[in-house]
């Protein structure tokens, strides 16, 4: 569990990177949940858009893939959410 400050600097970190996956009509599929579980272990922080098209709201599509991938939701900010899993390198140092 990420405490305030770990949030508040990762979000930080996240504010200048693009948003790796763009969830859209289709949703939330098993490709998908692949290919972020493969992204989440190279980057540890990884920064998603759900578009107006996509079937279910940025908060649900938060939950369920930090759920998938066992990451933790950094933040939540309109239709773009963090996710986070600390890998076994350490590239963020928390």
């Amino acid at each position: 569990m990420l405490s305030g400050k770990q949030k508040s600097y990762l979000r930080g970190l996240a504010q200048t990177r693009r948003a790796l996956f763009q969830i859209g009509k289709d949703g939330i599929s098993e490709n998908l949940i692949m290919t972020l579980e493969d992204s989440i272990t190279a980057h540890e922080l990884v920064k998603l858009n759900t578009l107006k098209t996509c079937p279910i709201e940025a908060r649900e599509a938060a939950i369920s893939l930090a759920a998938a991938t066992h990451s933790e939701i950094v933040g939540i900010i309109g239709r773009t959410f963090i996710l986070y899993r600390r890998s076994k390198k350490n590239l963020c140092n928390l």
